[in-house]
């Protein structure tokens, strides 16, 4: 069983719930720094706080662009990259075009990726797919669009669709890309159980919102073994 820290080392803590005040930010920002996240992800409006914050903690300010929808233009994604990496963010998950993706347009798709990866100027770009709204025929076109246009990672999800993360995307998407980009699970990650299930079948990072009880049952269970 993997340690605490190297299960936190996996996690993106998500503050990305429209109606979380300032306080709970703040508070979300603390439990990422206590933890040892590998980021936190927050709303654009909360980036620059967020540095701020974490500021020598170590942990990767990240946020998302297009989110939760997908259908802005490139040119808004590209701006909105190109601002939120000036305030500091260091990761940037998108929200990728899904109804072009449906339509079967995996130029256009793998275009404004690219845009957007350029944009993002280095730091790592995680494409959420949407899977809840894909067929597999999709959500394998999507993960090679992404691949071309120099994506970090592929996503299965929002977490704000009707479905989230599960065992077979997450082994199809694994199988859908080379070993040089990883795959995040998100939506629905919510037990440690749930989180090492999918990391054994291909997924190296996760989207939670439940950090402290995921790393606080992998403690006790490290702790329970060793007695």
């Amino acid at each position: 069983m993997p340690s605490v820290r190297e299960v936190a080392a996996m996690i993106d803590h998500s503050l990305l719930r429209p109606e979380l005040t300032r306080a709970e930010v703040l508070a979300g920002l603390a439990t990422a720094s206590e933890y040892a996240t590998a980021s936190v992800c927050v709303r654009p409006a909360d980036v620059a706080p967020a540095v701020a914050e974490l500021r020598g903690s170590g942990v990767v300010v990240g946020t998302v662009v297009g989110f939760p929808h997908g259908g802005a233009t490139t040119t808004t994604k590209v701006r909105e990259t190109a601002e939120l990496v000036a305030l500091g963010a260091g990761e940037i998950d998108m929200v990728v075009d899904i109804g072009r993706l449906r339509d079967g347009d995996a130029g256009y798709v793998e275009e404004q990726i690219a845009a957007v990866v350029a944009a993002a100027d280095g730091r790592p770009v995680k494409v959420i797919l949407e899977n809840a709204y894909l067929s597999d025929e999709q959500k394998v076109a999507g993960c090679a669009a992404s691949e071309r246009a120099g994506a970090a990672y592929v996503k299965t999800s929002t977490g704000f669709a009707a479905g989230g993360a599960t065992a077979e995307d997450i082994a199809l998407m694994r199988r859908s890309v080379s070993p040089r980009v990883g795959v995040k699970a998100a939506g629905g990650v919510r037990t440690l159980d749930a989180l090492l299930t999918l990391h054994d079948l291909g997924a190296t990072r996760f989207g939670a919102t439940t950090t402290t009880a995921i790393l606080d049952d992998l403690a006790r269970r490290l702790a329970s073994r060793d007695e």
